[in-house]
């Protein structure tokens, strides 16, 4: 089949169809990413819209709802972030509301994995003689979308680790002062995150030293998910985590108990029913320590998308050294210690040719500190 050549100006209209999607950033998981937009036989804008809350009307509805006159999509051309669906769910299927129009194209920039749509909205319009091109800014779509994707088709949520640091690599000084490595700017640019990812962990030595509350607070969004990994579960009950107003987004990780013992003791006679009002899981012990692969899959298995991991050392070099990290923030400040706590410490590396190499990153200036982000 030969390759679809698409135009400048559909790259300008999947470029509008990708900035509407955005604007559903922190709002719609566990469903995608869409955005949609609407052009007409003469090339104007017609109808835009996107998938705004998770329940709510999809991209392609809220733009057809635009649509004042049915004679304006005679011959119109759409353009979709992610392949229409084409299933009954919480909202009717997308595909077929497209398919009762007069529309002469839809571009699609991804297709969607989910075993419930993965192709059928294609073929769905292509059986109503509808043409659909598929692919165009494939990558800029499946990076919008790059929680969804690991989700749909592992299981798992996609887990983000943040760093700050200084130049020299440390995230405390050698009296364990943390507070502030970074700049004002870079930590507005944190909260920005906690809006964005389902869910933020931290590992029990953070809980423990620096008692955070995890919450969104310095930009507007919405509250993530809050997970602590506490093996033994000795963490105490005065913690934020497990006592403020946000107690209910918690979930507690722990170790299951081994066979021939009380089922999933101690744990959960620690969190005992008129305690603890968030969530606890247990999960094997490997090494001597929580089973992070099991850890994942379950919180996957719950509906967790996306994890923005915020935590020492430890948790961060155990995720790293277990290959369970797909993206990186790492902020450095213009700082030098020359000692204290390090970022990261023994991640199964012993030559250069074993480094954990990322495939592509950026760098960008947030408020005099440099942000790094990259991917595994």
């Amino acid at each position: 089949m030969a390759r679809t050549e698409f135009s400048e100006s559909d790259r300008k209209w999947m470029r509008a169809a990708l900035k509407e999607a955005a604007k559903g950033a922190g709002h719609v998981s566990p469903n995608p990413l869409v955005g949609c937009v609407i052009v007409r036989a003469d090339g104007t804008l017609l109808a835009k819209g996107h998938h705004a809350r998770y329940g709510e009307p999809h991209a392609e509805t809220e733009a057809l709802r635009q649509v004042k006159d049915e004679r304006d999509l005679i011959d119109a051309t759409v353009y979709v972030t992610l392949e229409p669906c084409a299933h009954h769910g919480k909202t009717p299927p997308c595909a077929i509301a497209l398919a009762e129009t007069p529309i002469k194209r839809v571009v699609v920039a991804l297709p969607d994995p989910n075993p419930k749509v993965d192709g059928k909205g294609i073929r769905l319009l292509r059986d109503a003689s509808i043409r659909v091109d598929v692919g165009l800014m494939q990558e800029e779509a499946a990076l919008q979308n790059e929680a969804f994707l690991k989700h749909m088709t592992t299981g798992r949520p996609l887990v983000v680790l943040k760093i700050a640091q200084t130049l020299d690599g440390y995230t405390a000084a050698p009296n364990g002062d943390s507070q502030w490595i970074t700049g004002e700017e870079a930590r507005r640019e944190v909260h920005r995150m906690r809006a964005r990812y389902d869910a933020v962990m931290v590992g029990r030595t953070t809980a423990l030293i620096d008692n955070p509350a995890l919450t969104v607070r310095m930009v507007e969004g919405r509250q993530p998910k809050r997970i602590v990994i506490d093996g033994d579960g000795s963490l105490p009950r005065h913690l934020n985590l497990f006592s403020d107003a946000g107690e209910e987004r918690t979930i507690r990780i722990g170790w299951r108990a081994p066979s021939g013992h009380t089922p999933e003791d101690p744990l959960l006679a620690l969190m005992a029913p008129g305690g603890f009002a968030g969530t606890t899981l247990t999960v094997a012990k490997r090494d001597g320590h929580t089973d992070l692969a099991e850890a994942l899959d379950r919180l996957g298995a719950m509906g967790i998308g996306s994890i923005l991991v915020e935590s020492g050392g430890d948790l961060a070099s155990a995720l790293l050294r277990r290959r369970l990290v797909d993206k990186l923030h790492v902020f450095i400040a213009p700082k030098l210690l020359g000692g204290g706590r390090r970022s990261v410490l023994g991640i199964g590396v012993e030559r250069l040719a074993e480094a954990h190499e990322l495939k592509h990153h950026t760098v960008s200036d947030i408020g005099g500190d440099l942000l790094i982000t990259g991917w595994f």
